[in-house]
């Protein structure tokens, strides 16, 4: 059982915060290592001035990473977990480290269909392209 992997999708979203403490529940109950992933990449065009923030992007995912886990799991998760800071398009990255895991879980922030279809989904990627299960966890529905 030691080698079962979960992976997890953070992006400091109360959706992907949902995603995290159900993917812990799942790792207790199957004794995996929980792996919470985030991915960052800066943006592909600009207009007018940009103004960047004082640190790098890469320390403030792993800033993001690490306070969506304590908010999440808290100070005993009683299961393993491991934080990875990644490079990259989030549901490209994601689909990667997904490779050889047991279980893929990502949130969903209930965009609808034409939304997805405008800006994309990450979820929706990992669905289709993921080499392992994909759990799509969904948060409370909107009335």
């Amino acid at each position: 059982m030691a080698d079962e992997r979960i992976v997890a999708g953070v992006d400091g979203s109360e959706p992907a915060r949902t995603a995290l403490r159900w993917a812990l529940r799942q790792a207790r109950l199957t004794g995996a290592v929980l792996e919470a992933v985030i991915a960052w990449e800066y943006p592909v065009f600009s207009v007018g001035q940009v103004l960047l923030p004082p640190d790098d992007p890469e320390t403030i995912a792993g800033r993001t990473l690490d306070e969506a886990v304590r908010a999440a799991l808290g100070p005993d998760p009683e299961a393993e977990v491991r934080q990875r800071v990644l490079a990259g398009h989030p549901a490209r990255l994601l689909v990667e480290a997904a490779e050889g895991a047991d279980l893929l879980v990502v949130g969903s922030r209930g965009h609808g269909t034409f939304a997805a279809a405008l800006l994309g989904s990450v979820a929706q990627h990992c669905v289709q392209h993921a080499p392992c299960p994909v759990v799509v966890v969904r948060g409370a529905t909107r009335r």
